[in-house]
C-alpha cells in the first residue's frame, strides 16, 4: 500500500496535526491565508476536499490566532470534523513541510518578564536549550536516573505524625530557580492573606490581625507542597501569559517527583492511610519542600484558596492569613457562635481547591485561654509564650554572670546561635526583641 493511502497512526496524526498547527499560526489569521500556509505545508498545489471546511472550522474555534498555543491548537484539530474527513480522504494528510510562526506571549495584566520562546527563556537562565532540557526534564529521564544524576537530593526528616520529605536541589539548579523566582515568579501579584516566603511579610505580619481577638481557629494543610501538582504550576504560567513551550519548560524546572528507592526506604508511621497519601503525591510531578522557587509558587496557587478563605471568613466578621501550610482565623462573637458551621466550610472549601486538613491540628481557642499559633501567644500582641520568655532572660543572665562557655554545651558558634534565637523573636516582638538584644551586647563573648 503507498505510503500515502495507509492508515495514519495515533503518533502520525498527532505530528500531522502538530506540523499543520505550526504552518497556520505562520501568519496572518485571514481564510486564504490560512489555505495557502495550509498548502504549502501539505506539499499540494490542489486544495483537498476537506482543507477549506478545516480552516472555516478553526476560524470558527479561534476568531483570533492562537500564537502562545500551537500545542492546543493542533489537539483541537484533530477533534473538528474535517479532521476527520481528511483522514478517510485519500491520499492521507501528510505535512512536508513548514515554516514555524513567531511565538508570542498571551495578553495578561502582570508585569511579567516577557519570555515568548524557549531561547529568551534559556537567556534569561543563562543555559544554552539543551541545559534547558536537561535541567527542566519534561521527559522524566533525569528523575529515573542513579542518584548521581539526579537534580535533587532527598533527606527525611521525622515530624509528629509521620515524616517530611526534603527535597534540596542542586546547586546549579538552584541558582537557575532563584533567577525564576525573581524574574519569572515576583512579579505576579499574591493574595494579601499570604504571609510565608513573601518579601516584606512574616509570622509577626501574619499573627497581627488575630491579636485580642474572641476567638482563634487554627488549622493545618496536609502534605502542602506535594499536594500542589505539576499542572496546577503550568495554569499559573499560562495566566501569566507564557507560551505553552516555556510554561511547560518552568513548570519541570520546578516541580520532581521522588525517586521510587527513596521512598521504599522510609518506614511507614502509624498512620498509614496519610503516609499513602503523601506517597501518591511525591510519586507525580510536585513542587518540591526545599526549592526555593517552591513557596512563591505554592502562594500563586493557593490564591483562589486565599481569596475563598477570606471570603468566608468576612462573612463572619473575622480575618484570615496564611502561613505556607498554616491557616489562622479569628473574630468576634459571631464567629464563636458559629464556630462549628465555619470549620465545616472551611473544609469543604479546602477540598474544593484540591487540598485536605490535618483534622487534628484544627484547634478553636478562646480569649480566656491562652491562644497560640505559629509557635507565639496572640493574646495582646504576638509573643512567645512566658515560658519561653523566661527561658531567655535566664540564658542571657547566666551567660553574663556565669561567663557563656557554661551555657554553650560545647557548641563554638553558641554566640551566633543565641544571637539568631533573639533575631527571631525581634522579628515576632520588636520592643521585647530589643531588651533581650541590650542584654547580649552587654555580655562579653570574647
Amino acid at each position: 500500500m503507498s505510503p500515502d493511502r495507509r492508515p495514519l497512526s495515533a503518533r502520525e496524526q498527532a505530528n500531522t496535526a502538530a506540523g499543520l498547527a505550526l504552518a497556520l499560526l505562520a501568519g496572518g489569521w485571514e481564510a486564504g491565508e490560512l489555505h495557502q500556509r495550509a498548502l504549502t505545508a501539505l506539499g499540494r498545489t490542489r486544495s483537498p476536499r476537506w482543507l477549506p471546511p478545516l480552516i472555516a472550522e478553526v476560524l470558527d474555534l479561534y476568531p483570533r490566532p492562537p500564537q502562545d498555543r500551537p500545542r492546543e491548537l493542533a489537539t483541537n484539530l484533530q477533534q473538528l470534523p474535517a479532521w476527520a474527513r481528511a483522514l478517510k480522504s485519500s491520499p492521507r494528510p501528510h505535512v512536508r513541510n513548514w515554516q514555524p510562526g513567531t511565538p508570542a506571549m498571551a495578553p495578561t495584566h502582570w508585569p511579567v518578564h516577557p519570555l515568548p520562546d524557549l531561547a529568551a527563556l534559556a537567556r534569561l537562565l543563562d543555559v544554552d536549550l539543551g541545559e534547558l532540557a536537561w535541567f527542566a526534564d519534561t521527559r522524566g529521564w533525569g528523575r529515573q536516573a542513579s542518584q548521581p544524576l539526579q537534580h535533587y537530593r532527598w533527606t527525611a526528616l521525622p515530624k509528629r505524625g509521620g515524616v517530611r520529605l526534603v527535597a534540596a536541589p542542586k546547586p546549579r539548579l538552584k541558582e537557575i530557580q532563584r533567577r525564576l523566582r525573581r524574574h519569572v515568579l515576583a512579579p505576579i501579584p499574591l493574595h494579601p492573606a499570604a504571609h510565608g516566603g513573601v518579601p516584606g511579610r512574616s509570622v509577626r505580619t501574619a499573627l497581627e490581625p488575630h491579636a485580642g481577638a474572641i476567638v482563634v481557629i487554627r488549622a493545618d494543610l496536609e502534605s502542602f507542597f506535594a499536594a500542589i501538582a505539576a499542572r496546577r504550576v503550568y495554569g499559573v504560567l499560562r495566566r501569566a501569559g507564557y507560551p505553552e513551550a516555556v510554561a511547560h519548560a518552568v513548570t519541570g524546572l520546578c516541580t520532581t517527583v521522588i525517586p521510587a528507592a527513596t521512598w521504599a526506604a522510609i518506614e511507614v508511621p502509624p498512620d498509614r492511610d496519610r503516609h499513602f497519601r503523601l506517597g501518591r503525591a511525591l510519586a507525580a510531578p510536585h513542587l518540591p519542600q526545599g526549592a526555593p522557587t517552591s513557596p512563591a509558587l505554592a502562594n500563586l496557587v493557593t490564591f483562589s484558596l486565599d481569596r475563598r478563605l477570606a471570603g468566608l471568613a468576612r462573612a463572619f466578621g473575622g480575618e484570615y492569613t496564611r502561613y505556607v501550610d498554616d491557616l489562622t482565623f479569628s473574630g468576634g462573637s459571631a464567629l464563636r457562635a458559629g464556630r462549628s458551621a465555619f470549620v465545616a466550610q472551611v473544609t469543604t472549601i479546602v477540598g474544593d481547591e484540591g487540598f485536605r486538613l490535618v483534622e487534628a491540628k484544627t484547634v478553636v481557642l478562646g480569649s480566656s485561654g491562652r491562644q497560640q499559633a505559629l509557635g507565639a501567644v496572640i493574646n495582646d500582641r504576638p509573643t512567645l509564650s512566658r515560658p519561653e520568655r523566661d527561658a531567655l532572660r535566664a540564658l542571657l543572665h547566666n551567660c553574663a554572670t556565669r561567663g557563656w562557655r557554661t551555657q554553650a554545651r560545647g557548641r563554638d558558634d553558641f554566640a551566633a546561635h543565641v544571637l539568631g534565637r533573639i533575631a527571631h523573636v525581634a522579628g515576632l516582638d520588636p520592643a521585647f526583641g530589643a531588651k533581650l538584644r541590650a542584654r547580649y551586647d552587654a555580655i562579653d563573648w570574647t
